[in-house]
C-alpha cells in the first residue's frame, strides 16, 4: 500500500500501473467487499421473509453513500416487503459495524426494467426481451436474450439477426419494458 500515495516506484513503472490507478482499485475493492459482507448478512434474513436478494451495492451518489438492497419475490414486492427487509437488516448491520462512513440504507424493488447483473439473472431471463447499452460503440441494442455463457450474451435482434456481446462491453443490460407498446395496442 505504500506506493499508492507516492509519486510512483520502479515496481509501478514496470507493471504499468500508476499510483492513482492502484488507489482507485483499492477503494473500488473495499466497496465491493462491503456489498459482499452486507449480502452475506442479508441473505438469510431475506429468505426468512420469503424474499430473494436481487442485488446489493454500496455506492456513492454525489456527496452521499448508499447501501442498496434490491429484493424480489414471485408476484413482485410491495412497500411492506421493503419495510420488513429494512427493519430486519438494520440492527445486524449496526452490530457488525464494518462500514466506516455514514450511509443511507435503501431497500427497493428491482422494478420492471430490472438490471441483469449476475449470471443467475441472465439464466433466469433467457427468452426475454432485453436492452443492452453497449459502450463502444455507444448504442442501445434491443433483442431477445437467447443465451448466456462465459460472460457473453447471445441476442436475437428484431430484424432476425443474431448478435453476441461480451457482458463487460455493456454499461448495463436490462429487461425491456414493453408497457408503452401494450398501451398503444
Amino acid at each position: 500500500m505504500q506506493g499508492i500515495f507516492s509519486q510512483g516506484t520502479n515496481d509501478d513503472v514496470e507493471s504499468g500501473l500508476s499510483p492513482l490507478f492502484c488507489l482507485y482499485h483499492v477503494i473500488w475493492r473495499r466497496h465491493m467487499d462491503i456489498a459482499a459482507r452486507a449480502k452475506a448478512l442479508a441473505q438469510p434474513l431475506a429468505e426468512e421473509l420469503g424474499l430473494t436478494l436481487w442485488d446489493v451495492r454500496f455506492l456513492k451518489e454525489g456527496a452521499l453513500w448508499y447501501l442498496r438492497f434490491w429484493i424480489d419475490k414471485p408476484g413482485g414486492v410491495d412497500l411492506d416487503d421493503c419495510e420488513a427487509m429494512s427493519r430486519a437488516i438494520d440492527k445486524p448491520l449496526d452490530d457488525a459495524d464494518f462500514i466506516q462512513q455514514a450511509y443511507t440504507l435503501e431497500v427497493c424493488s428491482p422494478g420492471i426494467e430490472r438490471e441483469l447483473t449476475r449470471d443467475e439473472h441472465f439464466a433466469q431471463y433467457i427468452g426475454s426481451r432485453v436492452t443492452a447499452k453497449r459502450t463502444h460503440p455507444s448504442e442501445e441494442i434491443v433483442g431477445v436474450l437467447e443465451g448466456y455463457e462465459n460472460k457473453r450474451l447471445a441476442l436475437r435482434l428484431e430484424n432476425g439477426d443474431s448478435l453476441e456481446i461480451e457482458k463487460k462491453a455493456c454499461a448495463w443490460v436490462k429487461l425491456w419494458d414493453d408497457f408503452e407498446e401494450e398501451e398503444d395496442e
